[in-house]
This record gives structure tokens, sequence and C-alpha cells, in this order.
């Protein structure tokens, strides 16, 4: 993580869920005297979602990352909390400037046509969900709404947790950048229009070809390539969660 500071990479995505808090906890080791260099995004279990309970669980989250603030913070996935509980949680503690800004992780088009109807819905600041080549569902009906109401979405295993590697068209492709299958899958992502790639990095080598793929230009030809491999959906479906 460190080291994706150093490159320049500022965004750091974790969760209360991820190793129990402690990946919360190795985040706030990371960024030990550089916070100000991090746009730091945690999420709130659902079942920890309730007016009380999501305040009570932010607070865990920021004594664990050893930071006052967080940038963004996420319901994890829709629970059975009502979002209106879920929404005064997170103005209060916007408020309070324990966060920046509130989103929502894994809302399917009417969870986010509910959420808009809640007073202080439209405050939302994005949609975390799975998008990769061979998970296109969003694109038929979510990331054009998220898209008019100029949401931002952030596409968590752009890579499909490594599983699309293999693929022969993905590796031409590749072939012809002098890059990685990994690094064209991502820069496939981030060629979309109001779409960020949250891809996991497990090593120093990891972190460069992440860092290296902001630079790759996919031309009219290769997008095409890979939408003749991996066809855009015509009918809606249901939101996929990995």
């Amino acid at each position: 993580m460190r080291h994706g500071l150093d490159l320049g990479i500022g965004l750091l995505d974790t969760a209360e869920m991820y190793g129990d808090g402690g990946a919360e906890e190795v985040v706030g080791e990371a960024i030990d005297g550089r916070r100000d260099e991090v746009f730091l995004v945690s999420k709130v279990f659902p079942h920890n979602a309730s007016r009380r309970g999501a305040v009570e669980a932010c607070e865990r989250s920021l004594r664990r990352l050893n930071t006052d603030r967080l940038d963004l913070y996420l319901l994890h996935w829709r629970g059975g909390t009502p979002l209106s509980e879920t929404l005064e949680a997170f103005e209060e503690l916007r408020d309070s400037g324990k966060i920046r800004h509130f989103g929502v992780s894994n809302f399917d088009p009417d969870d986010m046509a509910e959420l808009r109807a809640q007073p202080g819905g439209g405050d939302c600041a994005v949609n975390q969900v799975l998008y990769n080549l061979t998970r296109r569902g969003i694109e038929f009906d979510l990331l054009p709404r998220c898209r008019e109401q100029q949401m931002p979405v952030m596409a968590y295993s752009p890579i499909e947790q490594g599983r699309v590697l293999g693929d022969p068209v993905l590796a031409r492709v590749a072939e012809r950048h002098g890059a990685t299958p990994a690094q064209i899958a991502i820069a496939w992502v981030l060629a979309g229009e109001g779409l960020c790639a949250i891809p996991k990095a497990a090593t120093r080598d990891h972190v460069e070809q992440n860092h290296a793929a902001l630079d790759i230009r996919l031309s009219p030809d290769d997008l095409a390539e890979l939408d003749a491999r991996f066809p855009a959906p015509n009918r809606a479906t249901p939101l996929e969660i990995l």
C-alpha cells in the first residue's frame, strides 16, 4: 500500500467485514503519517446499519484505521434495516466530520430508486458493484441510470479474481499493447464513462502493473474485439455479487 502511495495511487478501499476488522488495522498502519495522501473508503455491515449502529460501527472503523475521518463510507449491501435509518446515521457522521461522503455497494436499480426516494438519498455519492469484462449486466440499466444522475460507479473485481486472465482474445489485445491481460481488463473498465476500478494488489509488482494500466488507451478496434468476445447484455439481469 505504501508503494502504491509512492506511485500516486491514492484510493484505498476496505471494510469492517474484511478480516473482522484486521484489514482496517493494516490499512491504518500503512497510511500512518500519510493520511492526507489517501482517499479512504470503508464499509458498514448491513446488520450494523441502524441509526445508532452505523455511527458506532464507523467509530470502530476510525479507531482501527487510526484516523479521524473517512473520505467515503458505504453500506456494504442491502440488509433489513430501513434505508431511512442508515441515511440518518450517514448524515450524522457527515455533519460531525467523521465522514466526508457516503454511498452504497451492491445496490441494484430498484434499490437505487428506493434510496433516492428517501430524504437525503440524493446525496449518495457512489455505488460500488461487481463489474468486469465477464460481468457486464449493469450496462443494461444500472450504469445508464447512474450516469444520468452523474453518480460514479466503483467497479470491484475488475479482473474477475483472475479467472478472465487466460482468455485468448484478452491475451491478443494485451500483446498488441505490450501489456498483461490484467492491465487490459483494468484499462477496459477505466475506458468507460464515470467508472473507476479497485483491483486487488497483493505484491509490489501487482501495484506497479495496476498503476501502469492507467496509461493504456484502448483503440476502437480493441474495444470492438473485446465486445465481440465478451458481449454487452441485451436484457435486464439480476445484479451479480461476489
